[in-house]
C-alpha cells in the first residue's frame, strides 16, 4: 500500500496519495485503498486526542507563564497543534469521498 499512501509528519498518519483517477485503478486496488484508508481514519480521533492533552498542558503552563516570550512561543505551540488538529479532521471527513477525488499529497 506504500505506493498509494504516504506518510504526512506534521500529521503523523499516512495520507492517501493517488497518481492518475480512480476509475483507472482496477476495483480490487481500490477496495484495499479504501480499506487501509478505513485502517487510518479510524485512528485519527486518537491522534486528535493526544493533541488535546498536549494543548491542554500547554495552556496549564501559558496560564502560569510570567516571562512574555515563552507565553507567546507556548501560544505559537497551541495555534500549531490546534492546526494539525483541523487538518485531522478535514482528512477525517474524506470518507469514501476519496474515490471522486484524485488526491495528492
Amino acid at each position: 500500500m506504500d505506493e498509494y499512501f504516504a506518510y504526512d509528519p506534521r500529521l503523523k498518519i499516512n495520507l492517501p496519495r493517488l497518481n492518475k483517477n480512480w476509475d483507472m485503478y482496477s476495483v480490487s486496488i481500490q477496495n484495499r485503498i479504501l480499506t487501509e484508508w478505513e485502517k487510518i481514519r479510524g485512528g485519527i480521533p486518537d491522534r486528535i486526542a493526544e493533541l488535546e492533552d498536549e494543548i491542554n498542558l500547554k495552556q496549564h503552563a501559558l496560564n502560569h507563564e510570567e516571562n512574555f516570550k515563552l507565553s507567546c512561543q507556548l501560544n505559537e505551540e497551541i495555534s500549531e497543534l490546534a492546526s494539525i488538529i483541523n487538518d485531522l479532521w478535514i482528512w477525517f471527513r474524506l470518507t469514501q469521498n476519496i474515490s471522486s477525488t484524485k488526491i495528492h499529497s
